[in-house]
């Protein structure tokens, strides 16, 4: 026995004088008789090297027993978990945790269990088991629904993402499951900290992770950032998601891909070139949805803009869009007036309403009168109705100058560090020297080329963009 009460660690421990590899092989050897859950508490209290305990955790009992003794309680129902702290054994606490969260038959733990650990534990640890940190995440969403109170795993989990990675650029498995709850449950404001951050670092020792993981992030950030009207974060988010390279194009990237439109119809009124390295398929799929259409009749098209949405209305409202398609419904008579100041120095109220389609002269007016408000127009009104369109003002400040110059060097940082970690990468190297060896026969046929010229022009959450 030893000074906590529990059975002496078996010679997998860091007590024993046998090698890591033996440890392991002595753990694999052991039958489920042999491990218990106090032999187990045991060696995690006793056990200083990480490695070695992670590989114990992983070895000591067949799969399906390991669990169920991670996920067991110790006899006089005790709670491991009141045996342990994160700070000292996070690897430990990790395992049963995770295990005690997917387990049916188990005692799910103490809600302040779970915030205590993913508030406390030591990073550096839990990168030993990325697969049971994965874990965790999913076991913590999925306690919050069963409990009928999803929004309950936000602070945890955000507390688990902020230690986790090395850094928030770091993509984790940990980042989709984050989101997808922050937009099921509305609470979009708890990302914005997470969503600051680009991702630049892919790292799959520190994470397993999978494309669609990617996908789902980028996808569900897109949705929160234009829930908070941040439309240029947004759109910079659904254009990763939908043009991700694959194999094959996936139904997340075409419903990023319509969001992607609606947003840069109401942030720039017009929908910009598609990737260069968006599935061909996507933009065919897309030529033949009522959003194309909707996108070619956009601004100026008023009357024929209300029809599609009045006739595709239900449509619009399953694939959760009716919010985007309204609010670039509202703002197209904005996008219309801008589009004068391009052809017309002076116009009257009425010649402005007929262009836009509103007839009522005391709405155009209010209308000009705001956009000039808010810069998005430099006009002058006059008393006759007659509205002058002007240049507007060129105005740099400072501080605009500034934080500019510091955004550039930070990319420029970035880039070098990348572009080292680039040279460092055996299967770049290999693929880059490969293509430089091609080039010596011929140019290479273009991507494009093999599916034609690209066309040009202009998983979906439960919630709107009301």
């Amino acid at each position: 026995m030893n000074q906590s009460g529990l059975p002496t660690p078996p010679p997998t421990s860091a007590t024993s004088t046998s090698s890591p590899a033996q440890s392991s092989s002595n753990a694999a050897g052991q039958s489920a008789s042999d491990v218990s859950l106090a032999s187990i508490v045991a060696t995690i209290t006793s056990t200083s090297s990480h490695s070695q305990l992670n590989q114990y955790l992983r070895s000591c009992a067949s799969k399906d027993v390991r669990e169920v003794l991670l996920a067991s309680i110790l006899p006089g129902s005790q709670d491991p978990l009141t045996l342990l702290n994160a700070r000292d054994h996070t690897l430990g606490m990790l395992y049963i945790l995770s295990a005690r969260l997917h387990t049916v038959t188990s005692d799910k733990p103490l809600w302040h269990h779970i915030e205590s650990f993913c508030r406390d534990f030591i990073p550096e640890h839990a990168r030993v088991a990325p697969d049971r940190v994965t874990l965790l995440a999913t076991g913590i969403r999925q306690f919050a629904e069963v409990e009928g109170n999803p929004k309950l795993a936000i602070a945890p989990l955000s507390d688990l993402l902020a230690k986790y990675p090395p850094t928030l650029s770091h993509l984790t498995t940990i980042h989709p499951i984050f989101l997808t709850i922050c937009v099921a449950t509305r609470h979009f404001s708890a990302a914005i900290p997470v969503l600051a951050h680009s991702i630049t670092t892919i790292d799959l020792s520190l994470s397993d992770l999978t494309y669609h993981d990617n996908l789902v992030y980028h996808y569900a950030g897109g949705i929160a950032l234009a829930a908070l009207k941040n439309w240029s974060a947004a759109e910079e988010l659904f254009e990763i998601c939908a043009s991700s390279p694959g194999t094959a194009a996936s139904a997340i990237q075409m419903e990023a891909l319509k969001k992607l439109v609606l947003v840069q119809l109401i942030y720039r009124g017009k929908t910009s070139p598609p990737s260069k390295y968006m599935h061909p398929i996507l933009m065919r799929l897309f030529k033949a949805t009522p959003y194309a259409s909707f996108t070619n009749a956009y601004p100026l098209q008023r009357d024929y803009l209300r029809t599609i949405v009045e006739n595709e209305q239900q449509l619009f409202t399953n694939e959760r869009t009716l919010g985007l398609i309204t609010q670039a419904l509202d703002r197209a008579p904005r996008w219309a007036i801008k589009k004068l100041t391009t052809t017309y120095l002076t116009l009257h109220l009425s010649d402005i309403g007929r262009e836009v389609g509103i007839s009522d002269e005391n709405r155009v007016k209010s209308l000009i009168l705001s956009m000039i408000e808010c810069s998005e127009i430099s006009a002058e009104l006059s008393a006759d109705g007659t509205v002058s369109f002007s240049d507007p003002p060129v105005k740099f400040e400072k501080t605009d100058v500034d934080r500019v110059l510091s955004q550039a060097q930070q990319q420029d940082a970035l880039l070098v560090r990348l572009e080292k970690e680039m040279e460092r990468n055996k299967e770049y190297l290999t693929k880059a020297v490969k293509s430089k060896d091609d080039a010596a026969w011929g140019p290479a046929m273009d991507e494009d080329g093999a599916f034609g010229d690209r066309p040009s022009g202009n998983w979906a959450e439960d919630m709107s963009f009301a």
